[in-house]
């Protein structure tokens, strides 16, 4: 006798053409993220990309509007799991 567990309201699988919610970052807010997940200051990273702190501090707060994020550790998980 074998047991089979289902969930009794399981939604069905999305279709293959749905579009999948990866966030969409320019290259330079992806940038961004990397240098502040490597645990550097916004100075280090503006001194690092050429930019200045505030320039800096522009594309964290787009990257946290886009993706509704309100903390540097989520930031800094965003970055992992993006493989930055």
């Amino acid at each position: 006798m074998s047991l089979t567990l289902a969930a009794p309201y399981a939604e069905a699988p999305a279709p293959a053409s749905a579009p999948v919610s990866a966030p969409v970052l320019a290259p330079r807010e992806r940038e961004t993220l990397r240098h502040i997940a490597a645990g550097r200051t916004y100075l280090q990273t503006a001194r690092h990309m050429g930019l200045s702190k505030h320039t800096v501090d522009a594309y964290l707060r787009r990257i946290r509007a886009k993706l509704n994020i309100s903390s540097t550790a989520e930031l800094t998980r965003l970055a992992i799991s993006l493989g930055l």
